[in-house]
This record gives C-alpha cells, sequence and structure tokens, in this order.
C-alpha cells in the first residue's frame, strides 16, 4: 500500500505471545486419601471453540481411541478495534543507527489496537476447570504486561499489556446419559497492541565542516551566490591536474588513492590520512582518483569566492 512492501509479523507475534500464557498449566488429580493418582499438562492450540465441541460431540460413548481428551483450551483472535486513546502525533519517528554500517533507520509511531481474544477452556469436570482457571487469575489485576519483539529491524521491544474483561462458564451438557457432557470456561482478554509502518533507511551524515570569520562585512543576501560543494577542480572526484601547488586542502573522501599517493601529494611520509586531514598539495594529484578535497582558507576577504564556507558530505 501506498509504495510500500512490508511485513512486521504482528499480528502472528500477538497470538504467539496469548498462546504462550497459557501453554504451562498443569493439573492433579487425587483420591480420597490424597494420594496423588494423575497429573497432566492442558494442551492449548488456536482454534474456535465451535471446531473443538464438533470434534468432541464426534464420539459421544468414549469408545473411539483418537477421540479428543478433556480437559482442553483454545484461543482465538474474534474482534480488532481502533484505539484513538492512544494515538501519538502521526510525524514523531522512532530511529535506530546501525553499529556496523553506519545505516540510520527510522519509521512512524505506531497505530494503536485493542485485540481481543477468547480464551476458552473445556472439562468434563468441574474441579478440573476450578483448577485451570485458578492459575490464570491470580496474574491478572487485571493486566500482566509483556515485553514483545515488534519490529526486527529497529531491534525494538514493546510492554504490551494482557487484559482480562470477564469470565463465563456454560455447561454443553444435552441429551441422554450417554452424551458426553462438557462444562466450558469463556475468558475474554484485550491485548493493547501497535502496528507499525514500513522502516526508512539512509545514511549518517559523518562529516560536516563549516568555516567562518568574525569581521564580516554587509553583503546584500540578494547579491551572494548560491553556496556550493568546492572540489579541488570543477567535478566530484580528483584527476589528473586538480591541485594547486602550495595550496592547503582537507580531504573529505579518500577514493581510491593508496596511502603512498596521498603522500606523494603532500610531499612527505609517515601520515595517516582520514577524513578530515589536511595537507599542502605538492603536486597536481594526477596519480590520485576518487578522492575529494576541499580548500582551506585561513581568512576571508570580502572579494573572495563564496563557494567554500559550507562542506556537508554524506559519504
Amino acid at each position: 500500500m501506498f509504495g510500500n512492501k512490508f511485513y512486521h509479523q504482528t499480528t502472528r507475534r500477538y497470538v504467539a505471545l496469548f498462546g504462550t500464557l497459557f501453554n504451562d498449566i498443569i493439573i492433579e488429580r487425587k483420591d480420597n486419601s490424597g494420594q496423588l493418582i494423575q497429573s497432566m499438562k492442558v494442551p492449548i492450540h488456536y482454534a474456535p471453540m465451535e471446531k473443538i465441541l464438533a470434534k468432541i460431540e464426534q464420539d459421544p460413548g468414549l469408545n473411539n481411541p483418537t477421540g479428543m481428551t478433556l480437559p482442553r483450551m483454545s484461543f482465538e483472535i474474534v474482534n480488532m478495534n481502533f484505539a484513538p486513546e492512544r494515538k501519538l502525533t502521526s510525524l514523531t519517528k522512532n530511529t535506530r543507527v546501525s553499529d556496523t554500517n553506519d545505516i540510520q533507520s527510522s519509521q512512524f509511531v505506531p497505530a494503536p489496537y485493542d485485540i481481543e481474544f477468547q480464551l476458552n477452556i473445556m472439562t468434563k469436570h468441574t474441579e478440573d476447570g476450578l483448577k485451570i482457571i485458578e492459575q490464570i487469575m491470580p496474574f491478572f489485576k487485571p493486566d500482566f504486561t509483556a515485553s514483545v519483539k515488534l519490529v526486527d529491524d529497529m531491534d525494538l521491544y514493546v510492554d504490551v499489556p494482557v487484559i482480562m474483561n470477564n469470565i463465563t462458564m456454560s455447561d454443553e451438557y444435552e441429551g441422554d446419559f450417554t452424551t458426553r457432557r462438557v462444562l466450558n470456561w469463556t475468558l475474554s482478554f484485550t491485548i493493547k497492541g501497535y502496528y507499525f509502518g514500513p522502516v526508512t533507511n539512509k545514511k549518517v551524515i559523518k562529516f560536516v565542516e563549516t568555516q567562518t570569520y568574525e569581521d564580516l562585512p554587509f553583503v546584500n543576501p540578494a547579491d551572494q551566490p548560491v553556496l556550493q560543494q568546492y572540489t579541488a577542480q570543477p567535478g566530484d572526484r580528483v584527476t589528473s591536474g586538480s591541485f594547486e601547488t602550495a595550496k592547503t586542502y582537507r580531504v573529505l573522501n579518500l577514493g581510491q588513492g593508496t596511502q603512498q599517493q596521498w603522500n606523494d601529494v603532500a610531499g612527505t611520509t609517515g601520515v595517516t590520512y582520514d577524513i578530515g586531514t589536511q595537507f599542502t598539495a605538492q603536486n597536481d594529484g594526477s596519480a590520485i582518483t576518487g578522492g575529494i578535497a576541499t580548500l582551506t582558507y585561513s581568512y576571508f576577504d570580502e572579494d573572495d569566492n563564496w563557494s567554500a564556507i559550507v562542506v556537508i558530505d554524506e559519504d
């Protein structure tokens, strides 16, 4: 949409978050003397409640070896609504600068949405349902907040509240005594989520050079030329005859020149050239290709060329 192709798997991450909250519930059954006779982990999966009940009804006599065992839990997304009360200023951006390739990543603040989940707990015995519910309720007061990584490119973690809205119970037992009984507990939750847009990448400005002088004579702005980058000679890159002997330059980009070639231009040895290094040209620089340098000034006169006051390089 709008010429941007992206997919952060946001809804999938919310589903994984919700299912993970309830995937480790264990119930125990004891005999009249208090001895443990059975311990089981309650399975959970993403599916509508009606589909689970239909599967159970296919084996009313409990004779099918592939019949579905109880207790069991399922969950699903039932609704998604925009949350205007959590909306931030649309022009605000999140930014991140890479430590390895000097790339700045940015994206606009996310759109807030309330995602409603329904958790269904199906049991054969009332006591099983109570054991499961009691392991859930104490942690929602009424919310539980989890930290979720939502955007990989931004390495962005967001605190996401999961709010419990209500709990209802229904008995699906109908028919004769051979019909399988199912007690269904329905828990309603709301995840206060966010959906992020595309990530934009651009280079980081690493070098800015500004040259000024104190006694600036008055110049009518209408008569002042437009500022532009000054290189050793017109054109972006250093070529044969670019430097003027005895003039002082500042390196903006080393290009394809080697250490020895830059030493030859400066007439010196043992100098490590980098962005910002100054040198006095001893020849025309014909051995260097691809570099960028700017002529430096020790002072300005009112008749000087204004083309080198500000230089910004993104290389």
